[in-house]
């Protein structure tokens, strides 16, 4: 049974399947870190250097600003696909769990390998957020930061020794006059087909015979995400009740969009779920109220989920971080399907879930954190996923990117233990 296979029946909760081997990801200093001690190093850890979608190649000028010095615009943006950069500290890695590429972090192949992961979900190569994409400016340089515009229209600035992702200064939606400016030269809907790229009827093709899930959607892809990301977690908060009218518009004209990609895209090829990114939830809890979610998001939500099970999209997953406990039912009842990663560290409780919402699909839900506190408390966390791969509808990783201080040997054997529980159960 091949990765796409075992994805789809995985989240249909067949219960003969064993689950999927797959995580989150890494921080870059993880992977420099594990090469040092141990882990073999046979296909390395390339960065993406080339820009295609804002999903997939957002933060990528800071990633590689260093490679790109001397070189011609084409030259810096269109000629490799991807090259050996030293790894910023701070760079996510990753790991199969999530749809790749996006925001231009590299694949663990050496680590998936090693441990025998499932190949990891793809994401179409069609522009979902601005076409054209802004073309990223270098603003001021010094040995410490970069300060630059990146292919969102965000201005941010990269502290080079921290190497994490940039911090943004400006978001390209300020108020109306900007917004109807985006819309009109970056958000038409009469222009979705020059969305896809040159060679998409290659892309089609390959399709065909894949042997790996495909998705849409994806990072910046939702109806607070897309908000924070392009206007300011701040800035939206004010304008929820500042500017209402905005808000819906936004929200609107994106929703009516992405329909738009995504009638284009299920038209050629088949598709097998669609990821939302929300991160709408801090340690203490979410972000928004009930009410706000369903006056601004639910809407939209019904939209999207109404469409995409209409054309056999059957999994929609939406990626929010902290303590989304509350969200669970309001995302259900807007036809959600599944939640992650399920961070324990800021209280989710993925047991509790599953016997609350069993029909709710789950990925992640493992301490990242605790894999540092050595073989004894691996165990003690592994026990309940046992009994969750019981239940089906349930990949087991790490509740986002593994913490630094998780050592080789740390991380090879609670990924041991694991990769034996999930063979453990099922049948194929």
């Amino acid at each position: 049974m091949n990765s796409r296979e075992r994805f789809l029946e995985v989240m249909n909760f067949n219960t003969a399947v064993r689950s999927l081997k797959w995580e989150f990801g890494f921080w870059g200093e993880n992977i420099t870190r594990w090469y040092a001690e141990g882990l073999p190093k046979v296909l390395g850890t390339n960065i993406p250097t080339r820009l295609t979608t804002v999903n997939a190649s957002v933060y990528t000028t800071a990633w590689t600003h260093e490679w790109r010095k001397g070189r011609t615009y084409l030259e810096r943006y269109y000629d490799e696909r991807e090259q050996e950069i030293a790894l910023p500290k701070g760079i996510g890695i990753w790991g199969g769990g999530l749809y790749w590429p996006s925001q231009g972090f590299p694949l663990a192949l050496d680590v998936m390998n090693y441990f025998g992961f499932d190949k990891s979900t793809a994401q179409v190569p069609v522009e979902q957020v601005f076409w054209p994409m802004f073309e990223p400016v270098v603003h001021e340089e010094a040995a410490e930061y970069l300060v630059y515009t990146d292919v969102d229209g965000v201005k941010r600035r990269y502290q080079k020794d921290e190497g994490v992702i940039p911090n943004a200064l400006d978001w390209p939606i300020k108020d109306w006059d900007t917004w109807n400016q985006l819309k009109e030269e970056r958000l038409r809907l009469d222009q979705v087909r020059a969305r896809f790229p040159a060679n998409w009827a290659e892309w089609v093709q390959a399709y065909k015979t894949r042997d790996y899930p495909l998705a849409v959607g994806g990072y910046p892809c939702g109806f607070f995400g897309a908000l924070v990301h392009l206007i300011g977690y701040e800035n939206v908060f004010l304008k929820y009740y500042d500017a209402p009218d905005l808000i819906h518009d936004i929200l609107d004209h994106f929703t009516t969009l992405w329909i738009a990609i995504w009638e284009e895209i299920l038209a050629d090829v088949e598709v097998d779920c669609c990821h939302i990114w929300e991160d709408m939830s801090s340690t203490k809890g979410v972000m928004i109220s009930k009410r706000l979610f369903y006056r601004f998001m639910a809407p939209c939500y019904r939209r999207v989920t109404d469409f995409l099970k209409g054309k056999g999209v059957k999994t929609i997953l939406v990626d929010t971080d902290g303590n989304c406990e509350a969200l669970i039912p309001w995302l259900l009842d807007v036809g959600v399907t599944g939640l992650y990663p399920m961070e324990v560290s800021a209280g989710m409780d993925v047991v509790k879930a599953r016997k609350e919402y069993p029909t709710l699909q789950l990925m992640g839900g493992i301490p990242k954190y605790d894999m540092a506190l050595g073989k004894a408390r691996i165990d003690e966390f592994l026990e309940p996923v046992d009994w969750l791969l019981e239940q089906g509808g349930y990949v087991p990783f790490g509740d986002h990117l593994i913490s630094p201080g998780v050592s080789w040997e740390q991380f090879k054997y609670y990924r041991e233990r694991l990769n034996a529980l999930i063979d453990s159960k099922g049948k194929i």
